[in-house]
């Protein structure tokens, strides 16, 4: 027996949207609307990739889209979300004939998009295509982007074996574009997307390493590259919640960076070390590898140099060092004024810190001194509104939902517990895919707080704690075991 459509797909159908591009315009176009009318600038610029809206028309949404997408789907229909993603009633399953046009007309019956493997295996393959940007098969994608994306994957790995044992430029031309695509797409999308390219290119330029003829040359960018990935791999590690793990790939990384020489990559990668052990719950620990970083950062002027001194801030604050905590931000702000672009810089993404995400841990490090609760709301709600108002380069899931959970602290502090429901109710709408382990661990900050504040067993209070705990109990590492 066919599957009933979604009420959204036989909406979509009446209203002939069903092209992407159609659909594409009319969100966009209802997304400026709300903006202006609500004067939230957030929307304005708001658009649909081609494999959300496949999703959305195929019927295959688990979850459902974020608060924003949900403003836009409702005022586009003019229906909740909710019964957009349920299966249309009967009645609207056959659409109402429009003047003029035959009365017999009906909407084709629902299909579900092909599958390669089982469900149950699909959603277990790594990420494909150096090409794609949201690589896995998932319900909704296409035959043609499945094969598409399949074939990239070969043809790189086929450009390493034809070349010969010799690394020539094609290889790693492709390798440095693969790498780049990834560490722009790690601060925005769910790492079950991105893994399995992650654990691919790293294989590679491993193996390039250990048994290809490299030239001193080549032999250097391929390390700082093996070195990248491995940094990513590290940040993985963490997000999965597996410090050991993290550690162990970042020590790979600092030997990829001392091989490639690469004094930048050295004091990135002990930046990477330093916020391990800080959601490790080992703050002394992150403020050495942080100070460790600062000194062998001597010659390094790019935005590294700004992430180190904010490492700093958050570690000290944690510690409950006020003089060191506000010696680190300051440091921060004369490296910002400092900085000059670099290479890691150049990569974008996640090898960069921009603005926001100072904002972001200035906010966190003064929440956690405590000593200034207005200070600490304000400076909450400042980056905020720094990620709400962010460039797509700027914006990073992960820290803003940082920013909300530091603002709930901030009004905790206060006695503010509405404000504080409100700061952290988008981070609590997060799918599972996105509950990486900092952000999980942010949560649980929050569900402390409200402890220690001594309402937990009171009204709004008992509420948002029972959300937390249902939300931290399935993170995105559920996903991946």
């Amino acid at each position: 027996m066919a599957e009933t459509p979604t009420l959204l797909r036989a909406l979509t159908l009446r209203r002939h949207w069903q092209v992407y591009e159609t659909f594409r315009l009319r969100f966009e176009a209802t997304a400026t609307s709300i903006a202006d009318d609500e004067n939230d600038a957030r929307l304005r610029g708001l658009s649909v990739s081609k494999r959300q809206f496949e999703r959305w028309y195929g019927g295959a949404v688990k979850t459902r889209p974020y608060p924003d997408q949900c403003r836009v789907l409702e005022a586009m229909f003019g229906v909740g979300v909710d019964l957009l993603l349920a299966p249309a009633p009967q009645a609207v399953e056959r659409t109402t004939p429009v003047p003029g046009s035959p009365s017999s007309l009906v909407i084709p019956p629902f299909r579900p998009a092909p599958v390669l493997l089982p469900t149950e295996q699909a959603a277990a393959l790594p990420g494909g295509g150096p090409f794609s940007s949201e690589p896995r098969f998932e319900a909704g994608t296409t035959e043609l982007e499945r094969q598409v994306a399949m074939a990239a994957r070969r043809a790189l790995r086929f450009t390493a074996m034809a070349e010969g044992s010799s690394i020539g430029p094609e290889t790693l031309g492709q390798i440095h574009d693969e790498v780049r695509r990834l560490t722009a797409a790690y601060p925005r999308l769910a790492l079950p997307t991105l893994l399995g390219d992650l654990v691919e290119v790293q294989d590679l330029t491993f193996r390039l390493l250990e048994h290809g003829r490299v030239k001193p040359l080549q032999a250097r960018e391929l390390y700082l590259l093996a070195g990248i990935t491995s940094g990513m791999l590290a940040k993985a590690s963490h997000d999965l919640g597996n410090p050991s793990a993290a550690m162990m790939q970042a020590r790979t990384a600092f030997v990829c960076a001392d091989n490639a020489d690469h004094q930048a990559m050295r004091a990135w990668v002990r930046s990477l070390q330093s916020l391990i052990s800080y959601w490790a719950g080992r703050p002394a620990e992150a403020a050495d590898y942080a100070l460790l970083g600062q000194s062998t950062a001597g010659d390094v002027h790019g935005t590294t140099s700004v992430w180190l001194a904010c490492l700093s801030a958050r570690a000290h604050a944690l510690i409950g060092d006020a003089e060191a905590t506000r010696v680190a931000i300051q440091q921060a702000e004369d490296a910002r004024a400092a900085v000059v672009p670099d290479d890691l810089d150049a990569f974008g993404g996640i090898m960069t810190f921009p603005e926001p995400r100072q904002l972001y841990y200035v906010a966190e490090a003064t929440v956690h001194l405590g000593e200034d609760p207005v200070l600490g709301e304000s400076r909450s709600e400042a980056a905020v509104s720094a990620y709400r108002n962010a460039s797509e380069d700027e914006w990073a899931f992960g820290d803003e939902a940082g920013a909300q959970t530091d603002l709930a602290l901030a009004r905790i502090a206060r006695g503010e517990i509405e404000g504080a429901i409100e700061a952290v109710r988008p981070v609590l709408d997060l799918p599972v895919e996105q509950r990486n382990f900092g952000i999980t661990s942010s949560a649980q900050r929050v569900h402390a707080a409200l402890h220690a504040d001594g309402r937990r067993n009171t009204g709004a209070a008992a509420d948002l704690r029972g959300e937390i705990e249902a939300f931290t109990a399935t993170p995105t590492s559920v996903l991946v075991r």
